[in-house]
């Protein structure tokens, strides 16, 4: 009896070095019950030392692996062509020396953009005015208008990137998430492009 097997390759997986890839980790699947079980338990791939840190496994392999175990089945594939597998090495531990440098240099390096900004708009002599025109008094330190100002500076940027260090204050992401997501998603399909093998073919090529 003719089986049908759907198939919807995952975007992107995480696996360990020199560990075996099977068809349940890079795809999700439906189909009959006498064969899901043998379809889980197909491998796809090998991880060996001459990989990177990044594999593309393509669609097509994936049905040539399952044709080859189920002849009579019909394989439908669904969504994304490949999957991006990412290697995952053991993380070496943040020096705190190297931890405190570079918080120092950001902290820094962001308050003398901050800094060099005001003085370009010269907000200085801003706050001057609107204090002299509110009170009619002339202050060389309008602190009355810098202070809420410098709190209101710093909320502003919490709400802005949408976090109070690891917390977020909503499910709504940040500009720069959705920044890093966009650059994530160029460099996934730059990987896809120039990674796959079989995306590409050469004139010399059989």
């Amino acid at each position: 009896m003719e089986k049908t097997i759907y198939i919807r390759m995952r975007h992107r997986v995480h696996v360990r070095p020199e560990e075996k890839i099977y068809l349940k980790d890079v795809a999700q699947i439906i189909a009959p019950e006498a064969v899901l079980l043998k379809l889980q338990s197909i491998m796809i791939y090998q991880v060996t030392e001459m990989d990177r840190n990044i594999i593309v496994i393509d669609v097509m392999e994936v049905i040539k692996k399952i044709t080859t175990t189920f002849k009579d089945a019909e394989v439908q594939s669904i969504g994304p062509a490949q999957t991006i597998v990412e290697v995952v090495f053991k993380k070496k531990e943040v020096s705190l020396p190297i931890f405190i440098l570079i918080w120092f240099l950001l902290f820094f390096g962001s308050a003398m953009t901050i800094m060099n900004f005001h003085d370009d708009v010269s907000m200085q002599s801003v706050q001057e005015k609107i204090y002299t025109i509110i009170t009619e008094k002339k202050a060389v330190k309008p602190l009355l208008f810098q202070i809420p100002y410098s709190i209101g500076l710093g909320l502003g940027m919490i709400l802005f990137f949408n976090h109070v260090f690891k917390h977020r204050l909503n499910e709504e992401p940040s500009p720069l998430e959705v920044e890093i997501f966009n650059y994530q998603l160029d460099l996934d399909n730059y990987v896809v492009i120039h990674e796959n093998k079989e995306s590409m073919k050469h004139i010399d090529d059989d």
